[in-house]
């Protein structure tokens, strides 16, 4: 048999080698159409990955065909006689009708109050009132399932945020200022630490119980009672927080409850006799709120205002950060709760060597984040909380469009009933467009890039509000420069939307002032002398 030299087997291996990679390289192979650049190359498994719905029983509640004031410890048809609808955002089914509140109602609930205040509360020991919160703060924990399916059902969030995040906050600051009831002078060590007297609180749609759990738990540990005006797209559990109340056998006009709209609530921050008034909120609203109380100085004393009001965070990642755990804290930071947040990182600033990573990083995970039926517990983004809430939403991201800025959405298919927008993200956003400038409250995010830390501080810095903000980098002494130095109320280091009732929370210009939460928050309830 006769073979091969070396020399010539190495000449044909060569020479069909070249063959090879010809034929790999040609425009028309298969090969040539397989081959994806590795930064680009990700896991694709089809649908393998779906899940089968998993939704949450609701057939047990029982909605009352109609809801009350809560005035006196008893719940009483409003002075108008006028009810409106209460919708399911994620249906457009009505789910009850709410009383409108007139100022009548507000004087009422508000005489209700002093009488609690100068009769029972106010004079009452802290050691007993602190006994009537961890009861409240029990029955919470006991009523969490029903309470986290309604704050659903009002209003569109996912039932795994209001079951694993909402209802275990509300409980814990109920707990939290329990503690406190008794021990006001150790907080405040070398003043007499005294309470206020009526509180009017006026809470957001976004975080219904929890913003009355976050205003409540401290007014009243401080031995304040109050007035709430819940929002009126989502009023359904501040009225079952009242149910609460009287199983907890609170001492009646300790906490009234109005609800109604921006009239109710205005009716309530005029009214003469508040020593304090909290609001959580819109800018817009809250400099109204702080114009009102600033034209009572010299007529009469003016109450003390503390105002958490509109946010647009700067969350900024570093080249030397985790990436992977930053996309996470990214996508926490804006999508949480459909970006109806407050302190949402609804401003993403990247360093510009990691920016295309960064940016294909987001768009495959954004594909991965289930949008439908907020009672699902697999689903990720829920409902948008009102029809007119969606068209703003609408309209800025097109005004984004116009000017400039490409708009990258997931392609997940919507439910044809109620009100709904994909998770989305914008590049080629400059700082003078309105999306990076004007709070957007929902599920949207702005990219720009930055080079150095100053410059990162710089644009951060650069804009009305300062709420919040995020920083990722691997460097303990950058994150403590960057802390130093950006103007906001609370910055998360690492991680995103990090909440706890021993942290203050507040924020600085235009996102408002005063604290709530912690030592700090307790202060707004007190007068100390």
């Amino acid at each position: 048999m006769k073979t091969k030299s070396p020399s010539k087997r190495k000449a044909t291996v060569a020479k069909n080698g070249r063959n090879m990679v010809a034929a790999r390289n040609s425009p028309g192979s298969a090969a040539a159409r397989s081959i994806v650049p590795l930064k680009e190359r990700h896991l694709k498994f089809g649908n393998k990955w779906d899940y089968a719905p998993a939704p949450e029983t609701f057939d047990y509640i029982k909605i009352p065909p109609r809801h009350e004031l809560f005035i006196d410890g008893k719940f009483v048809a409003p002075h108008s006689g006028k009810y409106f609808e209460s919708l399911n955002p994620a249906t457009e089914e009505k789910l009850t009708e709410i009383a409108a509140a007139d100022a009548e109602d507000v004087e009422n609930a508000v005489q209700s109050a002093r009488r609690a205040y100068d009769g029972v509360w106010g004079k009452m020991p802290g050691r007993e009132r602190g006994k009537y919160l961890y009861r409240i703060a029990r029955i919470i924990q006991e009523k969490s399932r029903e309470l986290a399916v309604l704050e659903t059902m009002d209003g569109g969030k996912p039932i795994k945020e209001s079951r694993d995040v909402d209802l275990p906050l509300a409980a814990a600051h109920f707990f939290y200022h329990a503690g406190w009831a008794d021990k006001l002078k150790y907080a405040f060590p070398g003043r007499e630490p005294k309470s206020l007297g009526v509180a009017g609180q006026i809470i957001p749609w976004n975080f219904p119980l929890l913003m009355a759990a976050w205003k409540l738990a401290p007014a009243l540990a401080c031995g304040n009672t109050v007035v709430l005006k819940p929002a009126e797209t989502t009023s359904i559990t501040s009225m079952q927080l009242a149910k609460i109340f009287q199983e907890a056998e609170l001492p009646d006009g300790v906490v009234n409850i109005v609800t109604g709209a921006g009239e109710t609530g205005a009716a309530l921050v005029d009214h003469p006799d508040l020593d304090k008034i909290a609001f959580t909120g819109s800018t817009e609203v809250g400099k109204m709120i702080a114009k009102s109380v600033a034209q009572r100085i010299g007529e009469r004393p003016a109450p003390k205002l503390t105002l958490e009001l509109g946010g647009k965070a700067a969350n900024i990642v570093f080249e030397d950060a985790p990436i992977d755990q930053a996309i996470e804290g990214v996508i926490a930071g804006i999508y949480f709760n459909q970006g109806h947040v407050c302190c949402a990182g609804s401003r993403l600033f990247v360093q510009e060597g990691i920016y295309p990573a960064v940016v294909r990083k987001l768009r495959d995970r954004i594909k991965t984040l289930r949008v439908g039926n907020p009672l699902d517990k697999n689903t990720d983004i829920g409902a948008i909380n009102s029809k007119p809430q969606l068209e703003k939403i609408r309209a800025l991201v097109e005004i984004g469009a116009r000017e400039g800025a490409q708009v990258e959405q997931s392609q997940c298919a919507l439910p044809a009933r109620g009100y709904w927008f994909p998770p989305t993200f914008l590049t080629g956003v400059t700082m003078a467009n309105r999306v990076a400038q004007e709070e957007i409250f929902g599920p949207v995010l702005t990219i720009m890039t930055f080079r150095t830390p100053e410059e990162a501080i710089e644009r951060a810095n650069n804009i009305p509000y300062g709420l919040s903000a995020g920083v990722w980098t691997d460097k303990g002494s950058k994150i403590f420069k960057m802390v130093s130095k950006l103007r906001a109320g609370v910055v998360w280091a690492n991680t995103y939307n990090k909440f706890d009732p021993t942290s203050p929370f507040g924020g600085y210009k235009e996102s408002g002032f005063g604290r709530e939460g912690g030592v700090q928050g307790l202060a707004g309830y007190l007068s100390l002398e």
